[in-house]
């Protein structure tokens, strides 16, 4: 297989891309470093089509080594044909290799084997072969013999039947078709073990739907309902058909002794060997299609969390709202850093209100707090209450916010948090983690693992370890796209910077506590095990405030240092011009073209510089959409259908997105009531943090839900 021209029409790019791209990750360049610092190489393609050049490069070549190995081993058994070889090399998947192989795979003992081992494979080769005259029984009657087995008549035809079934299940034209039937005609359809019994999948109690139409998230609910024992699934498939096709298939000639057995051996290879197998990978066919869609629509709404942007220069108070426990309150000034942490109980069993009260109040008058982060979890509608109160009480003006603190309970147990705050227990680190948040989104969220944090849909279920390598990949790309301070970044947040492991990490973290801070970026290549490989990688993406280059504040790479000073001299500008805005406007000051010409640099990498030149240090967050600051609570009760209100979408799944309206209960936006126009998906629409303008449909309190459209 020809792996650059497949890439190159699986991802409409230029065969020059695909083989540039190849070549950058064979020498070992980062995603990210490739995306941002060789765009000239590979044309200015995105981390996207990147990523997926990745993933698809590493199946193919995985393919090219499967085909590899088993022509190896069929050429070992003698059994290597021209015609079988261009099959296999012609294969474009996994299980198209497997269906290949499968004649030649050594196997375990079947019922075939068996029969062969009991001298039945002349017999069989005479049934296939259709040219008999005299009666089955009178052929297989040579065959009887006590010794190898075979009793009689009757269990030597069984026998060569086993034979010829299992050739039939073998041959790779045949599974193939059988495959496209079932795809195409088949059914998907699941019954309850005990209809009698409630559950969630009660819709799924009595269902059917064809398998080619069945949505990413109907499969991987029935696949839970199924683990969970609530629901039994089967394939059902156009069986008469299937067997018709296999029957015209083996009986070439109609021969009316040896007809009615090969139709008998069809029949028995298909309901026995042939549909089980099929009905499995049809199975997990349609899981991995759904698995990988949820991946999808999951690392899309985790970009959206990860790159909210900062709320600013706020003293934060956190509030990690419980019950019986109390609600752990944590003040961290603006750089994040930790100045008081208490617990207070003004929620039930205790109802301790007036203390509580007389506790916030301090805590906001002594740290002049400027915002309240409230946790969205257990006790948040009960917290923001008696919080609005109080806010009300004394005139404030501090604003709160609800913060979605999905993962931070994961966090606060975690090793990172025990190193981070050794003496704080488990609620204390949790009220920390939900202050910071909203002054750095993505440097708090890094420290839990994507997978915890509450933006996809069935997570749990799927292919863990597929999971958390597209995961990662989206976190090491926001990380990346936004930068790092050297001076201040956690090992966690250092870890997703291209070229820098975990281990180079601490080291970094390690260098900067023996050393002090970071002056130049030249200074890495002293921190230990990061060699001149790695400083290629991250150099770009670790920023440096106020140390000897104003160049290292920004994302210009160390490698195009020379070009940079040469654009600010023929500006006329000194290099501290870059921190004091001077530059603004020059890209419009000068042919591009010519510019890039007597630099020797491309285009593409002129304008980078131009842009960061223009804009030091900017951060791609601020163009998101602000959080929402709230001074008033609403309740679920306080509803009324036709209410207008703006809200924030938390979560976004295949068929609709959950949107933060105030009250505690999130509201479902269907896909139906996102746009007048047709979508296929609701990323279409919205994403997670966008604030989006929704009226009420209807108010389910018993249930609590509530219905919301776009449709104003």
């Amino acid at each position: 297989m020809d792996i650059v021209k497949k890439l190159q029409e699986e991802l409409n790019i230029k065969a020059s891309q695909v083989e540039a791209v190849i070549t950058l990750i064979d020498e070992g360049n980062t995603i990210p470093f490739i995306a941002r610092y060789r765009k000239e190489m590979h044309g200015g393609l995105n981390d996207e089509i990147l990523r997926n050049l990745d993933e698809r490069l590493h199946y193919l070549r995985n393919l090219e080594e499967k085909k590899e190995s088993v022509l190896a081993t069929i050429e070992e058994q003698g059994a290597l044909t021209d015609e079988l070889r261009a099959e296999i090399e012609a294969a474009d998947t996994l299980v198209a290799v497997d269906d290949l192989y499968r004649p030649y795979r050594p196997k375990r003992r079947t019922r075939a084997t068996i029969a062969k081992e009991k001298g039945l494979e002349p017999l069989a080769n005479q049934i296939v072969m259709q040219q008999m005259e005299e009666p089955l029984e009178k052929a297989a009657a040579s065959y009887v013999d006590e010794e190898k087995g075979v009793k009689d008549v009757q269990e030597a035809i069984a026998g060569a039947l086993d034979i010829i079934a299992e050739s039939i299940s073998d041959h790779a034209e045949y599974r193939t078709r059988i495959r496209q039937m079932t795809v195409k005609e088949g059914m998907l359809v699941t019954a309850a073990k005990d209809a009698a019994q409630e559950s969630v999948y009660s819709q799924y109690y009595q269902y059917s739907e064809p398998v080619r139409k069945v949505a990413d998230h109907r499969v991987l609910a029935i696949n839970r309902g199924e683990n969970e024992k609530f629901l039994t699934v089967k394939v059902e498939a156009p069986e008469d058909k299937i067997l018709q096709y296999l029957e015209r298939q083996c009986i070439v000639r109609e021969n009316p002794v040896t007809a009615p057995a090969l139709r008998a051996a069809a029949a028995d290879a298909y309901k026995r060997l042939i549909a089980p197998a099929i009905e499995r990978e049809i199975r997990s066919d349609m899981t991995e299609k759904a698995e990988d869609n949820s991946i999808k629509v999951f690392g899309k709404n985790l970009t959206q969390l990860l790159m909210q942007p900062p709320i600013a220069g706020q003293v934060v108070l956190g509030w990690d709202p419980a019950f019986r426990t109390g609600c752990k309150l944590a003040v961290v000034d603006e750089t994040g850093k930790v100045l008081d942490n208490v617990v207070i109980y003004p929620t039930a069993p205790q109802n301790k209100v007036e203390e509580a009260e007389k506790t916030v109040r301090q805590l906001i008058d002594r740290y002049h707090v400027t915002l309240i982060s409230v946790g969205n979890g257990t006790a948040s509608r009960e917290s923001e209450m008696i919080l609005v109160d109080m806010l009300k009480k004394w005139k404030s003006d501090v604003k709160y916010v609800i913060t979605n603190e999905a993962g931070a309970s994961v966090y606060s147990a975690s090793k990172l948090a025990t190193e981070e705050f050794p003496n704080f227990d488990v609620g204390q680190r949790s009220a920390v983690s939900i202050a910071r948040r909203v002054q750095d989104p993505l440097a708090e969220l890094v420290k839990i693992d994507p997978k915890s944090i509450g933006v996809g849909q069935y997570q749990h279920d799927m292919n863990q370890k597929k999971l958390g390598e597209a995961l990662h990949g989206v976190v090491e790309d926001c990380v990346n796209h936004v930068g790092v301070d050297l001076n201040t970044a956690s090992a966690s947040l250092l870890s997703y910077i291209s070229g820098v492991s975990k281990t180079i990490a601490k080291n970094i973290v390690a260098y900067r506590e023996e050393n002090g801070r970071f002056t130049n970026r030249r200074q890495l290549l002293k921190v230990a095990k990061l060699g001149p490989k790695a400083f290629e990688q991250c150099a770009g993406f670790l920023r440096i405030q106020g140390g000897d280059n104003p160049l290292d504040a920004t994302a210009v790479h160390p490698e195009s240092y020379e070009a940079a000073r040469a654009i600010l001299e023929q500006m006329g500008v000194a290099s501290e011009g870059i921190l004091t805005g001077e530059l603004k406007g020059i890209g419009k000051k000068m042919n591009r073209k010519t510019m890039a010409h007597t630099l020797g640099i491309g285009e593409m990498t002129l304008d980078d510089i131009i842009q960061e030149l223009e804009k030091p240090a900017r951060d791609p967050r601020d163009e998101m959409p602000k959080p929402i600051l709230r001074t008033d609570v609403l309740e679920m009760k306080d509803l009324k259908p036709g209410m207008i209100l703006k809200g924030t979408v938390r979560n976004v799944i295949d068929f609709g997105a959950f949107v933060d309206i105030g009250v505690h209960q999130d509201g479902l936006v269907h896909i139906s009531q996102m746009t007048e126009r047709y979508i296929k998906h609701p990323l279409e629409a919205v994403s997670v943090g966008d604030i989006v303008e929704v009226k009420v449909m209807s108010v389910d309190l018993a249930k609590k839900r509530i219905q919301l459209t776009m449709k104003l």
